[in-house]
């Protein structure tokens, strides 16, 4: 019995191998493949027999001969499997269905109606549009290996395999995750909005090929996901990246997590829109002020670009902490936020970050903004099921 499960686990190890190859880098040879995943060429053939008959894997066509055998080329059977990613916000949820190629192939929203809802309220709303998808697309029902959410709050797992979510900014109580999704029938995942941001990142977009990185979401709410060696550093209990939650003054503004000093504080949507009020700024509504102030600084009204100016400034240092704490090689921003301050001057938020880091760590990163922009967490969430196919737990 010992030696048959040790078999079965090198099995399974070596189909996990050879799969999650085919996903990050696509096509292949089998030649390509025993090279790159360091498998004999006989244990490359069964592997990929038995992806191809679990029909995740498929002939792509053959490479032009030169004298010799056709060499067939391999490639995803993106049909083979399908995934759910759910951003999860304070008020909303966007739900997008993937293919097995990461593809997103369809879409679905749901409000809540209100700036920050109740969990009651996005219980209904994740369900509804859930819901919704899946009747649009009955037809690979068969084939849908689960549900992802990236959730605005700690996903704390116990030893127990339960899920709790944590969302101590938006004034909800801790949240049992069994309860914040319906019996849907499938496999549900989850985790921290930035860390599947930082997921979607290392596997789609801007931290492909990075060892030590940072992903930092910037939207109401402020996180961080810290890459280590290509995995993400989750901490003892999921919170590793509560960067927002770092205190930059003391006795400063109060934070929505109900501490005072906080980055959040400061640096997120609500935290920014309230400054800007309070000196001065009459926006004509909460949901647009952040479009109007970036608007009125490009415009040079004086009071706005004052906010915008003190903004990149808190956020550089910051973002200068986590240099000196990490010494990453890239640092991507993301989220609504994010991506707006981006715009006013990527260049100008790196070379303030420069200033305030430690010369040394300073010299080393580079600040990029994300490549698959909004879609990053819900790509994120839908790659959580994925991983789980990869790992042989498609039951």
């Amino acid at each position: 019995m010992p030696s048959s499960r040790t078999v079965l686990d090198l099995r399974r190890g070596n189909r996990a191998r050879v799969l999650r190859r085919f996903l990050l880098k696509g096509e292949s040879t089998r030649a390509q493949l025993a090279e790159e995943c360091r498998l004999s060429t006989a244990t490359i053939t069964n592997v990929v027999t038995d992806l191809i008959v679990e029909g995740l894997v498929e002939e792509a066509g053959v490479h032009p001969s030169e004298g010799g055998r056709p060499v067939s080329r391999l490639s995803t059977r993106r049909a083979g499997a399908f995934a759910l990613g759910v951003d999860v916000g304070e008020s909303s949820v966007v739900v997008d269905l993937y293919d097995l190629g990461l593809q997103r192939v369809d879409r679905e929203t749901g409000s809540a109606g209100h700036m920050v809802a109740d969990p009651e309220a996005i219980v209904k709303t994740l369900a509804s549009a859930v819901e919704t998808i899946r009747s649009r697309n009955e037809h690979i029902e068969d084939r849908l290996v689960g549900l992802g959410l990236g959730l605005p709050g700690i996903v704390e797992t116990g030893a127990n395999g339960t899920a709790t979510l944590h969302a101590q900014s938006l004034g909800w109580e801790p949240v049992d995750l069994d309860a914040l999704t319906t019996a849907v029938g499938i496999p549900v995942l989850a985790d921290n909005g930035a860390t599947t941001m930082a997921i979607a990142e290392a596997w789609r977009g801007s931290a492909r090929g990075v060892s030590h990185g940072i992903a930092v979401l910037l939207g109401r709410g402020v996180g961080s996901s810290v890459i280590v060696d290509g995995s993400v550093l989750r901490g003892l209990s999921s919170s590793a990246g509560e960067w927002g939650h770092t205190t930059v003054m003391i006795g400063g503004r109060r934070c929505p997590c109900g501490a005072r000093g906080c980055l959040e504080a400061y640096i997120g949507s609500d935290a920014i829109i309230q400054r800007w009020k309070e000196a001065g700024g009459n926006p004509r509504s909460d949901e647009d002020a952040i479009t109007e102030l970036i608007r009125a600084g490009n415009s040079q009204e004086a009071t706005a670009v004052k906010v915008l100016d003190e903004t990149i400034e808190i956020l550089s240092s910051g973002l200068a902490n986590l240099v000196n704490l990490f010494n990453p090689e890239k640092i991507i921003i993301g989220g609504w936020i994010g991506l707006a301050l981006a715009d006013l001057g990527l260049k100008r938020i790196e070379d303030q970050v420069r200033a305030h880091a430690l010369h040394s760590p300073g010299r080393h990163f580079s600040l990029e903004v994300s490549e698959l922009g909004n879609d990053a967490v819900s790509l994120g969430a839908g790659i959580l099921p994925i991983l789980r196919l990869i790992d042989g737990h498609n039951d």
